[in-house]
């Protein structure tokens, strides 16, 4: 642009600070509005899966690629599925040099990006809780705590699920998708918890019946995170504490009875208490109308259930986003470009991730383990891999 946009953006996950480091590559002024008080101030989750097409692509805009590879795991691209009996149905590992989708800790992600931001980018302990448009197409962002505001040519809602953004272009609210996580972790699992290393291996493990699953996830510095996965409904607590470690363990064995020892060992056997996770999504179709000065990325635009493929939407969306804006003369022409191909993709990948969430996740006990071949293409979101950090396992992106 012949003057360079005033950019704010919302939140400083991924898809936004992604948005951030493409902006400012190509000399883009922005400032980002984080209501953490510090980059560490809470743990960022668990472990991603990043896609060639989609979040690779987006490190590859943003000039850190490279980075990315140093840090990433290929290895942990292996996948087991279990029946309910501990019987070994599937094992898929990754061929020599495949790259296709090598896992990462979220945390060490977010950490990259931010290091790559010019000092001061982000301001921590900003939260923000209005976008209200103002005249002549700009928009204020309204801070909690923080009387008046500064107008913006461009404010990007990358707040996730409860996005404080998303009101000013949409009615749209998450609703609960009927189906429950309950994560918890396992710490130096190699020496500590060698059993629980034997199911995960190198990557992700899922044992499956009907409508549960128990799934472990190998992190990095032997890290390896749980989660109880099933249908049913959000107050499936009803008369615990979830505070209550060992009554929330007693209810899931109940839950889970019959199930391998080896396998009732995950809710056995772990560190600490549980956390719960029900499911939120936003309609498949979720759109807007313009209005001028506001859009969204990532999650507060496109909520949906964690199969593995938010968090690459996240950052394919920052990079599009950053480049329509260096590409256009005005904030309006920009959008176009950016909304005309991010909301009909969404929407797509969004019933896909809604088909394999019913087929994963199914509303009947039956115990068969498998999967339709249907979810093996090549190309197709990755199902074996629920939960996998997106979202729901990433400490706070479902939730208020």
């Amino acid at each position: 642009m012949p003057t360079p946009a005033r950019i704010a953006i919302v939140g400083a996950g991924l898809g936004g600070l992604l948005c951030a480091r493409v902006l400012q590559r190509h000399g883009v002024p922005v400032t980002v509005f984080e209501r953490e008080s510090a980059p560490h101030s809470r743990s960022q989750g668990g472990t991603l899966d990043i896609h060639e097409g989609t979040g690779q692509a987006a490190l590859r805009a943003a000039g850190l690629f490279d980075r990315f590879l140093a840090l990433a795991r290929p290895e942990s691209q292996e996948w087991r599925l279990y029946d309910r009996h501990a019987n070994l149905i599937r094992h898929d590992r990754a061929g020599e040099g495949d790259l296709s989708r090598p896992e990462i800790d979220r945390g060490e992600l977010r950490a990259l990006l931010l290091d790559s931001l010019a000092p001061g980018t982000v301001r921590w302990g900003h939260s923000v809780r209005a976008v209200t448009p103002q005249p002549g197409g700009t928009a204020r962002p309204h801070h909690h705590d923080r009387p008046g505001g500064e107008d913006f040519d461009l404010v990007i809602g990358a707040d996730g699920a409860w996005s404080r953004v998303r009101p000013a272009l949409s009615d749209a609210q998450p609703a609960y998708s009927g189906v429950t996580l309950v994560e918890a972790h396992f710490d130096d699992v190699d020496h500590r918890h060698p059993g629980i290393a034997r199911l995960v291996g190198r990557g992700t493990m899922s044992a499956k019946a009907g409508r549960r699953s128990l799934v472990l996830q190998r992190n990095s510095n032997g890290h390896v995170r749980a989660y109880a996965n099933f249908r049913g409904p959000q107050d499936w607590h009803a008369g615990l504490d979830l505070a209550d470690t060992r009554a929330v363990r007693a209810r899931l064995l109940d839950h889970y009875q019959g199930w391998h020892e080896s396998l009732l060992d995950i809710l056995r056997d772990n560190e600490g208490g549980f956390t719960d996770r029900p499911v939120f999504v936003l309609p498949a179709d979720h759109t807007w109308q313009r209005v001028p000065g506001i859009t969204l990325l990532g999650d507060a635009a496109h909520l949906m259930p964690p199969v593995g493929v938010g968090a690459n939407l996240a950052l394919l969306d920052g990079a599009e986003l950053a480049r329509a804006v260096i590409d256009h003369p005005t904030i309006d022409q920009a959008l176009d470009a950016y909304e005309g191909v991010m909301l009909p993709r969404a929407a797509d990948h969004a019933k896909t991730a809604r088909h394999l969430l019913a087929t994963l996740m199914p509303d009947t006990d039956s115990d068969d383990a498998a999967f339709p071949d249907s979810l093996w293409p090549a190309d197709a979101l990755p199902a074996p891999r629920p939960a996998h950090g997106d979202r729901a396992a990433a400490g706070g992106g479902q939730h208020p």
